[in-house]
Parts: C-alpha cells; structure tokens; sequence
C-alpha cells in the first residue's frame, strides 16, 4: 500500500482538474462535488480551508476518481 502524503484540499482539486475534472456544484456545507464528463465518475471533496484532508477521506476520494494511488500521486 502507497503511503499517502498529507494535502490539502487545494491540492486534491488541483489534481482532479489536471486529471479532467470539473467543478459540478455545491454540495452541503462546505462539500464539493466534481464531475469527470470522459469517465462519468463523481468526486465529493471537503473544503475545509486551513484543513489537511484526512487520509482515509483521501484514499476515497482517489478510488471514487477512478484513480490509482500511484496514478493521483503522479498527477
């Protein structure tokens, strides 16, 4: 298993957007949910400025990306 770095959620999102995803709206509270048109796959990211995103919250983030540990990290 790939150890996974701390990011923040300014990073997550800049790493979907160069995997091709775009914003699709505003979820409750402080979530955002983004949009892959290519894949069809949908993301929920908690925007929580200040906050590093925990890593278990990380690892679903990439699996429901359809993304690899290894692939997300390289990105």
């Amino acid at each position: 298993m790939t150890r996974l770095p701390s990011l923040t959620p300014i990073q997550v999102i800049r790493k979907l957007k160069t995997a091709g995803f775009v914003f699709d709206r505003q979820a409750k509270g402080s979530h955002e949910i983004w949009y892959n048109p290519e894949t069809k796959k949908r993301t929920v990211i908690p925007n929580h400025p200040g906050k590093d995103i925990p890593k278990k919250t990380l690892r679903s983030i990439i699996s429901q990306s359809g993304l690899s540990v290894n692939d997300f990290l390289k990105i």
